[in-house]
């Protein structure tokens, strides 16, 4: 909880988290993510992910409501982590 805390509280507008959101419409993670426009996903990544059946969804907006981020991955803590290291390469 504490990492989710920093990034809500290093973010002017919206964070929002969602797992599983492809299984609510039965698509495969690999559709799921084919709707989004080139997402940078790391392979090994992606490979586990399918493997699981699972998506983690983290969108954040840092500065305004009109510039966000995405990030994919299978762990939460890991997107987090993902996401603090965007915020703090945008800080340097």
């Amino acid at each position: 909880m504490e990492k989710l805390n920093q990034l809500i509280s290093l973010c002017k507008c919206l964070v929002s988290i969602e797992v599983n959101d492809h299984r609510n419409c039965y698509e495969s993670v690999a559709d799921y993510i084919s709707r989004y426009e080139s997402p940078e996903i790391d392979d090994a990544v992606l490979q586990v992910m399918v493997e699981h059946d699972t998506v983690v969804s983290l969108m954040f907006y840092p500065d305004t409501p009109v510039g966000s981020y995405w990030i994919f991955h299978y762990d939460i803590d890991m997107a987090i982590d993902e996401a603090l290291s965007i915020l703090k390469e945008r800080q340097k």
